[in-house]
């Protein structure tokens, strides 16, 4: 299986550059696996689709402002201000260690220390990795998250150009538990009105949590898909997570799951244990065409990159001929695409 036959024609103008005022009002694309049909609705009518006992899961991972700009000084601790970088956060190893990926990495070495604004925080280099990964040790007096939100950016993908008007529009209205790198962007189509229109219907939501990571965003860098090495992200699930959709299961209820992020959760969970299991850790799981599905009966997601491990993963669970001839479409009819783009709903 080859890395570009999951490559697609995307116009640039169709790639979204800001989100829409209306969470809801985003374009819903319906596919619908056992009769390959497609149809054009908006994200406001998904509850349409849904059943009274539908079990709807999402992803409650809150970005930080995980983007930093620092400066570089030599181990030898000389002062000299010699290079600028650009620091990642990707993930919390504990201890003030981080893992993150490094702009202009080739001037960061074991033992050099970033500092950042005037020194509020320092970093030094514990570990250096291939691929610009670098791990950092945090040096600084007092609470790191808030030291971190008054120096961090929000991590927008490289591919939004524009400037994010309000930094709250990268986050779900359900974002809770801080430590993600990106935003679970199938998410963001919710507002509360449709939450609370979708419990009216009778289904329930779930929360589990996976901090985004370069597992989800690393792009595939081999020809051979199944030689790519997906990095880990750290997820967890609750007893009362785990109770309902293991209740779920065995009644045959659907469980649908909002995004990838959420997907890669739960297939984790079931295939370690065999059911749903409070626990946490982390996970490398790769889904791409041939995987089977353990624990997930429809996903809420939005369109996503090419020779994407995102676009493999749905490729495996709508089947990849109907989802590209849905990208088609997609193409053709101008939807919106990526974070800020619209949406598909598969079942």
């Amino acid at each position: 299986m080859k890395t570009d036959d999951f490559d697609f024609e995307l116009p640039q103008q169709l790639i979204a550059q800001t989100p829409l005022i209306d969470r809801p009002s985003s374009r819903l694309m319906v596919l619908d696996k056992t009769k390959q049909t497609y149809t054009d609705k908006h994200f406001y009518q998904i509850v349409d689709y849904l059943k009274a006992d539908d079990i709807i899961v999402r992803n409650n991972t809150r970005v930080i402002p995980a983007r930093l700009f620092g400066t570089k000084r030599a181990c030898d601790n000389n002062t000299k201000e010699d290079g600028h970088c650009e620091v990642l956060l990707l993930k919390n190893e504990g201890d003030d260690i981080w893992q993150t990926l490094v702009g202009n990495a080739k001037i960061i070495k074991e033992g050099t220390i970033v500092t950042f604004k005037e020194g509020l925080l320092q970093a030094k280099c514990v570990k250096v990795l291939d691929q610009g990964i670098r791990y950092f040790k945090m040096l600084y007096s007092g609470i790191f998250m808030e030291i971190l939100n008054e120096l961090g950016n929000v991590p927008l993908p490289p591919y939004i150009k524009e400037k994010l008007a309000d930094p709250e529009r990268y986050q779900t209205v359900y974002a809770k538990v801080e430590g993600s790198a990106a935003a679970p962007t199938a998410g963001l189509h919710f507002n509360q009105e449709i939450i609370d229109k979708i419990k009216e219907k009778g289904c329930q939501f779930v929360d589990v949590t996976l901090h985004i990571g370069l597992g989800t965003f690393r792009p595939v860098n081999v020809d051979d898909v199944e030689k790519h090495q997906m990095h880990s992200e750290f997820y967890q699930m609750s007893q009362q997570a785990a109770d309902i959709l293991n209740t779920a299961k065995n009644n045959g209820q659907r469980i649908i799951c909002v995004g990838t992020t959420s997907v890669r959760t739960l297939e984790s969970v079931y295939q370690k244990y065999g059911c749903f299991k409070q626990c946490s850790g982390s996970t490398n799981i790769f889904i791409y065409p041939g995987y089977k599905f353990l624990a997930t009966d429809a996903i809420i997601t939005n369109f996503h990159l090419p020779k994407s491990t995102l676009i493999m993963m749905i490729s495996a669970f709508a089947g990849k001929d109907f989802l590209f001839e849905a990208y088609k479409h997609a193409v053709e009819e101008q939807y919106r695409f990526f974070s800020f783009g619209d949406s598909m709903f598969i079942y």
